[in-house]
């Protein structure tokens, strides 16, 4: 009987994730037509303006000002820097990349954040562990085929982003423990929006009424985005949501093909599946690793 109300409360969950894909999905799709006829800077700048400000509209109302103050203010700029740069790679990738495959390769982020957090923070990194990340790599080659005749360098472009959001995520876990999270998103958003602020007028243009509006689509959808993520996270924990994180893909190649007629060919499949089935199993490897842990306290993991 006790377990008869988690069960609605992990499907809604499950639900705010998948819907929350669809949200980044479609900003991804969006942020490639849009950034065909507007200078990148522009896009970038509309992304985060539309999220600081509707965070603050929002948040200090109710909070007050005192929302503002952290404990680490050099942290909070690092962590809102980093965002912004992985934001660059990812408007710059989607100039070159088809949206499926920008997306599979910006999935490795949850398989990079396990390298550094065995190189960085001295965590120990289990066999299993090792093999997943090397399986996403492999597939990130299967897309991006250096040496092969398609290749230019900038499909190297999303592991830029990867690297840069996989740091953004550490900093983020390690901030999460003494910050408040609505502090966290407003600096994020504000240093998305006056960093770029200071090189705008070099790169403005006057946007028509469809660019305006795919601009600030763009700023919607990764506002709501976020917001729906934060949602699902307080229903569920992140082992039993993580999974459909990877349904990213399957909008990203729907987007692509309905508005770019992009279909990924066989070896791009063939990574984007890698990279997938490494991910999921990432997550259920975690899940797995938790539920041990609980039945047995203090100990070591063997996996």
């Amino acid at each position: 009987m006790s377990s008869s109300p988690a069960r609605p409360s992990v499907l809604t969950g499950i639900a705010l994730v998948v819907t929350a894909m669809a949200c980044f999905a479609t900003l991804d799709t969006t942020a490639k037509l849009v950034s065909a006829s507007v200078p990148l800077l522009m896009g970038i700048w509309f992304r985060y303006c539309f999220q600081a400000l509707m965070t603050t509209l929002v948040v200090v109302p109710r909070f007050g000002v005192a929302v503002l103050k952290t404990q680490h203010p050099r942290f909070q700029i690092l962590r809102g820097l980093l965002l912004l740069i992985s934001s660059f790679f990812a408007f710059s990738s989607l100039l070159y990349l088809p949206v499926a495959d920008f997306t599979a390769i910006g999935s490795l982020v949850p398989l990079i954040i396990t390298l550094l957090a065995a190189r960085m923070l001295g965590e120990q990194v289990s066999k299993r562990r090792w093999v997943l990340v090397l399986g996403g790599f492999a597939g990130a080659m299967l897309i991006i085929r250096p040496g092969g005749a398609n290749f230019i360098w900038p499909m190297l472009l999303p592991l830029g982003a990867v690297v840069t959001y996989s740091w953004f995520q550490l900093l983020t876990s390690h901030m999460v423990k003494t910050e408040n999270p609505l502090t966290m998103h407003l600096y994020t958003g504000w240093v998305g929006t006056l960093v770029p602020s200071l090189m705008l007028p070099f790169v403005w243009v006057n946007p028509t009424q469809t660019e305006l509006g795919m601009l600030l689509l763009v700023g919607a959808l990764g506002t709501v985005g976020h917001y729906l993520l934060i949602l699902a996270y307080k229903r569920s924990p992140a082992s039993n949501l993580t999974p459909y994180l990877y349904a990213q893909i399957v909008f990203a190649m729907l987007g692509g093909w309905l508005v770019f007629n992009q279909v990924p060919d066989s070896w791009a499949l063939a990574g984007i599946a890698l990279i997938a089935a490494c991910g999921v199993a990432g997550a259920l490897l975690t899940s797995y690793e938790s539920r041990v842990l609980r039945q047995v306290p203090g100990k070591p993991l063997q996996t």
